[in-house]
């Protein structure tokens, strides 16, 4: 349906007053437009904020100084020298065992006894036979004296004269004898006690109340004046380094280090391993320490110069390792090192960096090359 007559002009009016106010706000925008870029021309310039820093670090320095040199080797501790205690005695019964293991003992100590009745009666028999053996010389003597003493008077015959002096030398031999054999039975009885031939610590014992061992059982083992040594493995090209008297730290199960000193070097190395025997001594007395324990340990071999860092200074990323230094507008520079001996909480820097260079000591492992950080003292 078409508008009437008289709507037509309101229409046109309308969209008269529409266009118009478009063309206003079109002709707004491009004033505000041109004012804005004439004031940014005109007016003074605005710095870019800072960049916030992306954490807190402390720093140290790279330093040299003199470290010990080092050669690592492991092995294991054993005793300097075992002895064996055994019994002596053959049939007798034990009657008495006085050591248990991890006993300290001293030379001479009695360590078990054996039931002695048998042998002190066979010993009081032989000192009767003794003893009518000296009665018997003595008899021997008094004849072979006065047969000398009749010799020249021709009152007996050489015969019998002979048969007198042979009487003598014949008691004389009965008796040494018998003294031989109460001299036997004398160390028989002593064998029933059985007695620590040095001092040291007991590390076995199979001795057994009412048995009655053969003689040349073992019944006890005795780690003689309590000495161990560690038994290190070197490879032969590091051998050379090593001298009797240096210093050795060695570690233990459970991580407890004692010093040892190189006592020798075995006269060949093992056609399999390649590797040669060193022996160390260790301290007496530290229960922490045991035989047949494996032990990791390192030889002090001398000195040299050289560049660190603190450990935690160097970071390991993706098999790399790697340092950040710090420059004085406390921005970050990520640099690749290659390090070397490592001892107590430091490692040594081989190459990739200067000494005194600045380096993030902790928090590098949140950085990233670029990174602005803010320093404070540690």
């Amino acid at each position: 349906m078409n508008p009437s007559p008289a709507l037509t002009p309101t229409l046109s009016r309308r969209k008269a007053w529409a266009t118009a106010a478009l063309v206003l706000l079109v002709l707004a925008g491009v004033a505000a437009t041109a004012w804005s870029v004439r004031a940014a021309d005109n007016g003074p310039a605005v710095a870019p904020a800072p960049k916030r820093a992306a954490l807190t670090v402390t720093v140290t320095e790279a330093q040299r100084a003199q470290w010990p040199l080092t050669v690592s080797a492991n092995g294991s501790i054993a005793a300097w020298q075992e002895a064996s205690v055994g019994a002596e005695a053959h049939g007798l019964r034990l009657a008495q065992v006085q050591a248990q293991v991890g006993d300290r003992v001293r030379r001479g100590q009695v360590l078990a006894r054996f039931a002695d009745e048998t042998v002190q009666a066979e010993l009081a028999q032989v000192r009767a036979a003794v003893a009518e053996a000296e009665a018997m010389l003595a008899e021997a003597q008094a004849n072979a004296q006065r047969a000398r003493d009749l010799q020249a008077s021709g009152a007996l015959s050489a015969q019998q004269i002979q048969q007198m002096l042979t009487a003598e030398r014949a008691a004389q031999a009965r008796l040494d004898a018998q003294r031989a054999a109460a001299q036997a039975q004398q160390v028989r009885l002593a064998q029933t006690q059985v007695r620590a031939p040095d001092d040291g610590v007991i590390s076995a014992r199979s001795a057994t109340v009412g048995a009655v061992p053969p003689a040349g059982t073992e019944l006890f083992r005795l780690i003689r004046q309590g000495r161990l040594e560690w038994r290190a493995e070197v490879p032969a090209a590091q051998l050379a380094a090593i001298r009797p008297g240096q210093r050795v730290q060695v570690t233990a199960a459970g991580g407890r280090t004692v010093e040892g000193r190189v006592r020798m070097l075995a006269p060949t190395v093992d056609a399999a391993t390649r590797s040669g025997l060193v022996y160390v001594d260790l301290p007496r007395g530290d229960e922490a320490v045991k035989a047949g324990m494996f032990a990791a340990g390192e030889f002090d071999v001398g000195r040299r110069e050289l560049l660190w860092l603190p450990q935690a200074a160097v970071q390991l990323r993706e098999g790399l390792h790697q340092v950040f230094v710090v420059d004085e507008a406390g921005k970050v520079r990520q640099l690749r090192v290659e390090v070397g001996q490592r001892h107590g909480e430091g490692v040594e820097i081989r190459a990739g960096l200067a000494a005194g260079a600045r380096v993030v000591a902790s928090g590098g492992a949140f950085l990233a090359d670029g990174d602005t950080v803010r320093v404070v003292a540690p």
